[in-house]
């Protein structure tokens, strides 16, 4: 019994090491995908392996398609100054859920089937004239606060921190995106 007890608590201890209980991540209701498609600038983002070489200029592209799917194309600028493409694909987390949880893939067509090629796509913030959002996921581990405008406010900027704030996120770590 103790041997038990002993593993239950070592479990709870190292899968929340801070001893904090993570709040569920919400996310916006509903999101009018049509309006949502277009082009977004990164304003900043929780760095992360994958745009290590983005010095700056990131924005992200999302089309529409007619089968429900989303496409999506992600561009930065390297210090060099070449340009990183990367085209990948969204679809509904969940088709009975809310459609602000997406699943997105970078990797080829022929590994869509594994489930470790697609990510996480939650729609955390949205304004209701879609000229900012906030991406996150449930582990809290990649963030990035989107804008239709290269620049935001500083006002704006602040309020959105807080808010991302209250969705659990530590926003210390938070990078902001060099746009030009």
């Amino acid at each position: 019994m103790i041997y038990i007890l002993s593993i239950v608590i070592a479990c709870t201890i190292f899968s929340n090491p801070n001893g904090d209980e993570k709040i569920e991540l919400k996310v916006v209701p509903n999101v009018d995908l049509e309006k949502y498609s277009g082009t977004w600038f990164e304003i900043a983002r929780l760095p992360n392996k994958f745009q290590n070489k983005c010095a700056g200029n990131v924005t992200a592209t999302y089309k529409l398609l007619e089968d429900g799917k989303i496409s999506v194309i992600n561009r930065c600028k390297k210090n060099d100054g070449s340009i990183i493409e990367a085209e990948g694909i969204a679809k509904l987390a969940n088709k009975n859920g809310p459609n602000s949880k997406l699943k997105v893939r970078f990797a080829p067509a022929i590994l869509s089937f594994l489930p470790f090629v697609w990510g996480d796509y939650w729609i955390i913030e949205l304004s209701a004239d879609y000229t900012y959002a906030v991406v996150g996921e449930p582990k809290r581990n990649y963030l990035w606060v989107l804008s239709r405008t290269p620049q935001i406010d500083e006002e704006l900027y602040n309020n959105l921190l807080e808010k991302i704030k209250l969705h659990g996120y530590d926003v210390n770590k938070l990078v902001k995106t060099r746009q030009q």
